[in-house]
C-alpha cells in the first residue's frame, strides 16, 4: 500500500513540475525553448526540457521507496552515475548545443559504467556496449512528435513493471512503475497539441535507463531478452530501419531529417493526434505480446517474435507506400 501511495504522489509531482516548467518565465535558468528545425514537426516555439519533471519526480519517488524495498539484485551506483552524467550533459546541450562528438563520447562513457556491475549480454559485452549507446540515441531520435516518447515510456516501462511484479522483483518493478507513472503526469502537457517536449535531458536518459532495465530483466530472468526488445520495438524498429535505409542511400546520417515512419505519416496528412493514438495501439499490442511470452515455451516465443518481424515489415512497407502514393 505504501508503494501505491508513492506512485500516486510521483504522478502528482510530475504534473506539478511539468506545469511549473510550462508556465515559468522564458528567462528562468531552467528555460529551454525548442524552435522549429529540419527534423521538427511543430511550428511554434515550445518548451523543451519536460524530461526534468520526469527525472526529478522519479528520483524523489526512489528516495521515498528506498527504505520500503529489499536491496536490488545488482549494484546500482554505476547506473545512477551514468544516468546523472547523461542528464547533466543533455540538459546543457538543450540550452547550449554541444558538439555531437562530445555527446557521443559521454554516451560511450555512460555505457561503459555498466561493466562495473557486469550488466551486459553473456559473451557479447561489446555488442551490449554498442546497443546501450544506440538506445540512448534512438530514444532521442524518436522524440520528435507530440506525446510519442511519453507514450513509449508509459507502455514500455509499464510492461517492465508488470513483469517485475510477476517475477517478485519489487525494486525492479517499482523503479519501472515510477518511470511509467511520472510519464503519465508529463503527458498531461505533452499530448497533442504539446505545450512542452521531453528534450534530450529526458529522451537520452530514458533510452539509457530502458537499455539498463532490459539487460537487468534478461539477467535476472524477469523477462526474456526478446520480450524486452519487443516492449520498446516501436522505437527500436523505426529508428534502426530508418538509419539502415539512409546508409543504403548514402545519406549523411548525422544530419537532421524527416524520414522516420512517424514523421512520414504526419508529413503525408495524418494529424499528430491520429498518428500518436495509432502508435499507442501498436505499443499496447507489443506490451501485451511481450508479457505473453512469459507463459510461452522458447519455440513459441521465437514464433511470436517472427510474427512481429513480419508485422513490422508490412507496416514499414505500407507507410513508405503512402508517401509514394501521395506523390503519384
Amino acid at each position: 500500500m505504501n508503494i501505491l501511495i508513492i506512485l500516486c504522489v510521483v504522478w502528482v509531482l510530475s504534473l506539478l513540475f511539468t506545469h511549473y516548467l510550462v508556465h515559468r518565465p522564458h528567462q528562468h535558468w531552467l528555460s529551454c525553448i525548442n524552435h522549429a528545425n529540419e527534423r521538427s514537426l511543430h511550428q511554434n516555439p515550445t518548451h523543451g526540457n519536460g524530461g526534468l519533471a520526469i527525472l526529478a519526480s522519479v528520483s524523489l519517488g526512489l528516495c521515498a521507496a528506498h527504505g520500503l524495498l529489499p536491496a536490488p539484485s545488482l549494484p546500482l551506483a554505476p547506473v545512477y552515475a551514468g544516468a546523472l552524467l547523461l542528464a547533466t550533459v543533455s540538459f546543457i546541450d538543450d540550452k547550449h548545443p554541444i558538439s555531437p562528438w562530445w555527446r557521443l563520447l559521454v554516451h560511450f562513457i555512460a555505457a561503459s559504467l555498466l561493466f562495473f556491475n557486469d550488466l551486459h549480454w553473456p559473451a557479447l559485452p561489446v555488442v551490449s556496449w554498442l546497443w546501450v549507446v544506440w538506445m540512448i540515441n534512438l530514444y532521442n531520435f524518436m522524440d520528435g512528435m507530440d506525446g510519442f516518447a511519453g507514450g513509449m515510456t508509459v507502455f514500455g516501462f509499464g510492461g517492465l513493471a508488470i513483469a517485475g511484479y510477476w517475477a517478485e522483483q519489487p525494486f525492479f518493478a517499482t523503479s519501472a512503475a515510477l518511470l511509467a507513472v511520472s510519464s503519465v503526469g508529463f503527458l498531461r502537457f505533452n499530448f497533442p497539441p504539446a505545450r512542452i517536449f521531453m528534450g534530450d535531458v529526458g529522451s537520452s536518459t530514458l533510452g539509457y535507463i530502458a537499455s539498463v532495465l532490459i539487460l537487468w530483466a534478461a539477467q535476472a530472468k524477469i523477462l526474456p531478452l526478446g520480450a524486452g526488445l519487443l516492449l520498446f520495438s516501436p522505437f527500436i524498429v523505426d529508428a534502426t530501419v530508418t538509419i539502415v535505409i539512409r546508409l543504403f542511400n548514402k545519406e549523411k546520417i548525422w544530419q537532421a531529417h524527416k524520414t522516420h515512419h512517424y514523421q512520414r505519416l504526419v508529413n503525408h496528412g495524418w494529424t499528430h493526434q491520429k498518428t500518436v493514438l495509432h502508435s499507442y495501439g501498436l505499443m499496447a499490442a507489443c506490451a501485451g505480446s511481450a508479457l505473453a511470452m512469459l507463459w510461452l515455451n522458447p519455440l513459441f516465443q521465437n514464433g511470436l517474435l517472427l510474427a512481429w518481424a513480419g508485422i513490422y515489415g508490412l507496416l514499414c512497407y505500407r507507410i513508405r507506400r503512402i508517401g509514394r502514393d501521395t506523390h503519384a
